[in-house]
């Protein structure tokens, strides 16, 4: 690879197409291939955009990565990618394919049904169940005119509510209801979100939010099977691997960026939760694109949180 390519990560904002609803657009892979274009973006490379994806494929394959892991999308799959995830097509598969997505902008949904931030991938027979709500919310979409525009957004709303319900109880590891600690988790995801290259200790969140570790921690177990200083570092080393791979920053320079206070403490920190240093990390990410640092030998995976990796 040459010494003078840049690494990037293109930050997409949210633009819906001319006539569509405010919040939610829908549209399939030839149009997906047209707006890219029009707005300079080249799609098999690494884009970060500020909206939810969701992608349903009824003619494939279509391999996507989704921060370091692969998924590939036969016939029937279904891929919802969030918001502010890096993720990009591998060449010519979205030119190919049939199907449509999804995309809206995060508080679209008033109440979205999963706690869980990693990609959710599903196939066969259980995924083919939300194809219905689908129909429904493509026909609801087209259909401008049959209602004013506010009550057709707010019927827009309910129908991409009941499509996401359908495919979280598709999915055995997020079909469960919120518990009474939903609302603790949600805070810290929040804060976490927001502060994780500012504090790194879980009892600074716990003070912040008024909540004792122990309920943080509790909360985070029912909502992702991590405890809550897992998560933190999780999201933590997530930020690490994309700077590594989709910037230039030197180490030291990353290890500022996410709080730590000497360079050797990051590496440390790296090193534990990856098994191998930031620059080791950074050589393979490089050497291997575009495919997933802890795929499968298959190709195929299902939804995990990549930090965890």
């Amino acid at each position: 690879m040459g010494k003078n390519r840049q690494h990037s990560v293109t930050d997409v904002p949210y633009r819906p197409s001319r006539g569509a609803p405010v919040g939610m657009d829908v549209l399939n892979f030839a149009e997906l291939s047209t707006r890219g274009g029009r707005r300079g973006l080249d799609l098999s490379a690494p884009l970060r955009p500020d909206f939810h994806h969701l992608i349903h494929v009824r003619q494939g394959p279509v391999r996507h990565i989704v921060d370091f892991q692969n998924y590939k999308l036969d016939s029937g799959s279904w891929l919802w990618v969030r918001a502010g995830q890096v993720h990009q097509y591998v060449p010519r598969d979205h030119t190919t394919a049939r199907g449509t997505i999804v995309i809206w902008q995060p508080g679209f949904v008033a109440a979205e049904p999963l706690h869980n931030d990693s990609p959710m991938l599903l196939t066969g027979p259980h995924a083919r169940s939300a194809g219905l709500a689908l129909r429904c919310l493509i026909h609801e979409y087209g259909d401008l005119a049959s209602l004013p525009l506010d009550a057709h957004i707010e019927t827009l709303r309910h129908l991409l509510s009941v499509l996401l319900l359908r495919l979280t109880h598709a999915c055995p590891a997020s079909a469960s209801s919120p518990g009474p600690s939903h609302d603790a988790f949600h805070r810290f995801r929040s804060a976490v979100e927001r502060d994780f290259a500012d504090s790194h200790h879980v009892n600074d969140y716990a003070a912040a939010l008024g909540y004792s570790v122990r309920t943080l921690t509790r909360a985070t177990q029912e909502a992702t099977g991590s405890t809550a200083k897992q998560y933190l570092d999780a999201r933590i080393l997530l930020e690490a691997r994309r700077l590594l791979v989709h910037t230039d920053a030197t180490s030291a320079e990353i290890s500022r960026q996410l709080g730590f206070r000497d360079p050797s403490d990051f590496t440390k920190f790296f090193r534990k939760r990856d098994g191998g240093t930031p620059l080791q990390f950074r050589e393979v990410g490089r050497g291997t694109a575009p495919v997933a640092l802890s795929a499968p030998a298959s190709g195929d995976t299902s939804a995990r949180s990549p930090a965890h990796g």
